[in-house]
């Protein structure tokens, strides 16, 4: 079993902490952001990451191209459509091997 690890401010991982995950990292700064996905990347039972996609704009660019292309944890960035990254469908297709929407 995977566990799903949620990274953003108070209310944006209340919902999660509502519905189960209780793997939750409350980020008030950016320096806190970057502290709890590299404590996510650290844990090998993580297999997916949610987190806001305005707190991993703020990551630094290297970091965030490793977690767009990341299969374990597969990332997941929840925000604005159309940011230029890794669709939602093309992330699954990675990390499940194959294309769930054919």
């Amino acid at each position: 079993m995977v566990d799903i690890a949620v990274i953003g401010n108070h209310e944006f991982i209340l919902g999660f902490r509502l519905a189960g995950i209780t793997k939750t990292y409350a980020t008030d700064s950016a320096n806190d952001v970057l502290d709890a996905v590299n404590a996510v990347l650290a844990d090998n039972r993580v297999g997916i990451l949610v987190m806001n996609s305005t707190d991993m704009a703020h990551l630094p660019a290297r970091l965030q191209q490793i977690l767009e292309n990341s299969v374990q944890p597969t990332v997941i960035a929840l925000g604005e459509e159309g940011s230029g990254g890794v669709s939602m469908r093309e992330r699954i297709k990675r990390s499940v091997g194959v294309d769930l929407w054919k």
